[in-house]
């Protein structure tokens, strides 16, 4: 997941938690190492749990009117 001006911690948190089925504790820790360093790493999938997982989250942050970004690479 990338940081960007816009998009809420509150709502980062929320799409960690309902996505990527993280603890509120874990979900935090992983929006703040977004927040500091620009990007941070959700977790690790196969291939197209990992497609489904970003492209929920972009589906989710517009409806919710932000621009976050996910992204996937390669292990």
């Amino acid at each position: 997941m990338h940081n960007d001006d816009y998009t809420t911690m509150e709502f980062v948190v929320e799409v960690l938690e309902r996505v990527f089925h993280k603890s509120s504790i874990e979900a935090n820790r992983i929006m703040l190492n977004i927040h500091l360093r620009g990007a941070g790493m959700c977790g690790t999938y196969p291939e197209e749990i990992a497609e489904t997982k970003v492209a929920r989250v972009h589906l989710l942050a517009r409806e919710a009117g932000y621009p976050l970004k996910c992204s996937l690479e390669e292990a």
